[in-house]
């Protein structure tokens, strides 16, 4: 059978204990992201029956993707509900509700319909603790997949990690395994803050190991997916899989990258990036979003303000085209960040191209 160490949470399904290090053992399972995501949500409505979902086609078509598949059955329908195509109404439902004193798990089918409810997310969520001078939490995860998912066009293949990062009051986390999703998607749910949860739909199927026994990871804290000495590659969601193809591709080559898997885009820890940057001096950051005013923006700022004196190049950034993603195969490659583009840029910051 296949352990783990556990470096993260103190609750653990094993009695076991690691001989090198004396912490305790998780026996591993392997799972698909979807599976992860639906252990996460099931635990914790069984942990505090406070906790519901909502959302479109989550119940009777055991959700849209399959992540909520079984879980009508064991809740029955006043905590896993079905809703109509309204986004503002039932996001502003979950928003009162929240104030009030329930912990709901609002469903987008996508986050590009998350537009239609954007001012309830924005203006009542992020803002209602300030407004009430603390008078009122609002303890609610709105998740569902985000940026683009194949041949899907424009207005269904746009990566809004940064729009919600912008806004003071809300927590953004876009786990890129697993063994992230289910661990963070648990802290969100216990969080007294709103948090915006940003998946995949190309990585529902993707499959990873995790523990057995619960677990849960701390909001705000990166991962270093891979370490390395001549470069720090940082990424996060889906791309951290560019990011890793490329890092294995150089290494053909005696090409060193260290890859860092933010995980949470608010709170960004500058603290794991900038410690990677001293130590391999160079930069490159991929993201599945537009250039202007992105979270590869924002790290390019903090590390040349916290750690200028220790560039050995200009920070290079892989991004997504400026324009509307295209519906064409062809077009959409040359748009997304992908492996060629990672491995030209990290080649760039070294002087090897």
């Amino acid at each position: 059978e296949i352990y783990q160490c556990d470096w993260s949470s103190d609750v653990c399904s094993s009695d076991l204990i690691c001989y090198f290090c004396n912490s305790k053992l998780f026996r591993m399972k392997t799972v698909e992201f979807r599976e992860a995501l639906r252990e996460a949500m099931s635990e914790e409505m069984r942990r505090d029956e406070r906790v519901y979902l909502m959302g479109e086609e989550v119940a009777e078509y055991n959700g849209a993707y399959k992540v909520s598949k079984g879980m009508l059955a064991e809740f029955g329908p006043k905590r896993v509900i079905d809703t109509p195509i309204a986004e503002l109404g039932f996001a502003g439902i979950g928003v009162g509700s929240a104030m009030n004193g329930l912990r709901p798990i609002v469903e987008f089918m996508t986050f590009n319909f998350s537009l239609v409810a954007i001012d309830q997310v924005i203006n009542s969520a992020a803002k209602m603790m300030s407004m009430s001078g603390g008078q009122y939490t609002v303890p609610i995860v709105f998740r569902g997949p985000t940026a683009s998912a194949g041949m899907l066009s424009s207005q269904h293949s746009q990566a809004f990690e940064n729009w919600f990062a912008n806004c003071p009051g809300l927590k953004v986390i876009v786990p890129s395994t697993p063994y992230d999703a289910k661990g963070l998607l648990k802290s969100a749910i216990r969080d007294d803050d709103p948090v915006i949860f940003m998946e995949s739909e190309q990585m529902y199927g993707d499959k990873g190991e995790i523990p057995e026994g619960e677990y849960i990871l701390p909001i705000g804290v990166a991962d270093i997916k891979k370490e390395g000495s001549d470069v720090t590659v940082v990424t996060f969601g889906k791309i951290s899989k560019v990011a890793m193809a490329a890092a294995r591709e150089l290494e053909k080559e005696n090409i060193s990258a260290e890859v860092i898997d933010l995980r949470t885009v608010r709170p960004i820890d500058y603290a794991t990036v900038i410690e990677s940057v001293k130590k391999t001096n160079r930069l490159v950051i991929v993201e599945e979003a537009w250039p202007l005013a992105s979270i590869s923006s924002e790290i390019a700022y903090m590390v040349q303000r916290n750690a200028f004196d220790y560039l050995d190049a200009p920070i290079k950034r892989v991004t997504t085209a400026d324009v509307p993603l295209p519906y064409a195969p062809t077009l959409i490659d040359a748009s997304l960040p992908n492996l060629t583009r990672t491995v030209k840029a990290i080649k760039e910051v070294l002087y090897r191209d």
